[in-house]
């Protein structure tokens, strides 16, 4: 097809931007209308005068952002008018309610893609593939390094880890972010954890808006309850428990009371290097758990949706080179702003 001049979604300096609708997707500062494609602090922010996101993804938004804020939930694959053009969301397969974006003006179809993955997660509503024009995909993994099994099992491989250290004595620390990789873990968890995992604080709500979705869950704990004052006696030790939590829990006070611990992350980061070693980080153990689409995902989403033109946010390089090798017609998505487009190819005039 012949692609206009003007963009239907812009890069600005506020985020994505589509003129034809007035409205920002996943936007970078305040504005009028924001289209949250899910609740993880990069996309979603305060300060805008109305949210639009999923059916299920509204609660985790509010307990991000706040009760209070003015936010519609709206099911996937409803078609809404924004201005000239017809929006829906699509399941991304990244977290509970994360949303691609599609926006359709004319003939013209456009997607934005937030954050994706096509992993199995009992914990979220699988990927959806949506046919577009462009495609606007974030490549947070688009290297070749980063490819992993799709056959892999997450929960019995935890639970096996976490037996070896109890029948040892040791706790077991998992680490894994507070939204969407420990509501993963709990889900992938839920056939064999016999007693509660102990969880964080800053995992409890959000933990809760996953079980009020209907999410099977394993049974947690408190960890700030179990250690609080007059819950242990003096000197006493954890033994044998799963503890899930963020990074940032080595900063906290009761981290003297695990005794004998082994550490652990979840992450797609955690591929192995040449050397062995786990990830970036010194942990005991990794386990290879993405909440985003690995570098054969990527490529192939973006055969699937059969897009002309692709736009690329992360890691940008590698896949655009590829992409471009392969003969499709791929850019960073700096350059997708109304003065730049035109250079782009673009034909035929659009009147918004």
């Amino acid at each position: 097809m012949s692609f206009w001049s003007n963009p239907l979604i812009a890069w600005t300096e506020k985020g994505l931007y589509c003129q034809a609708g007035d409205f920002y997707i996943d936007p970078h500062r305040a504005v009028d209308t924001a289209l949250i494609t899910h609740a993880h602090s990069d996309h979603a922010r305060r300060g805008s005068k109305k949210y639009l996101c999923t059916s299920s993804g509204l609660g985790l938004l509010k307990s991000r952002l706040g009760k209070s804020i003015q936010a519609e939930g709206i099911p996937f694959q409803q078609s809404f008018q924004l201005g000239n053009v017809k929006v829906s969301f699509h399941s991304a397969g990244h977290i509970l309610g994360s949303a691609q974006v599609r926006v359709e003006c004319g003939s013209e179809v456009w997607v934005a893609s937030g954050d994706y993955k096509r992993d199995p997660d009992p914990s979220c509503e699988p990927f959806e593939s949506v046919p577009c024009h462009t495609f606007i995909t974030e490549a947070t993994f688009g290297t070749p390094k980063y490819q992993w099994k799709k056959d892999s099992r997450h929960g019995k491989d935890i639970f096996d880890w976490w037996m070896e250290n109890a029948e040892a004595g040791r706790n077991s620390l998992l680490f894994g972010y507070s939204l969407g990789k420990a509501q993963r873990i709990l889900a992938e968890l839920a056939p064999y954890a016999k007693r509660p995992i102990l969880i964080h604080d800053s995992v409890v709500d959000l933990t809760e808006c996953y079980r009020r979705e209907g999410r099977i869950l394993a049974a947690t704990e408190k960890l700030s309850a179990r250690v609080a004052a007059g819950e242990m006696a003096e000197g006493e030790l954890l033994e044998g428990e799963l503890l899930l939590a963020p990074p940032s829990i080595l900063k906290d006070g009761w981290i003297d009371r695990l005794g004998d611990y082994r550490t652990a992350f979840a992450s797609g980061w955690m591929v192995r290097s040449s050397g062995g070693s786990y990830g970036r980080g010194s942990y005991d153990h990794g386990f290879v758990i993405s909440d985003h689409a690995d570098w054969n995902d990527l490529n192939q989403t973006i055969d699937d949706c059969g897009a002309e033109r692709v736009f690329v946010l992360h890691r940008e390089g590698r896949l655009i080179q590829h992409l471009r090798k392969r003969g499709l017609d791929a850019h960073p998505v700096s350059s997708l702003t109304m003065e730049n487009y035109p250079r782009l190819g673009g034909l035929n005039l659009r009147l918004f």
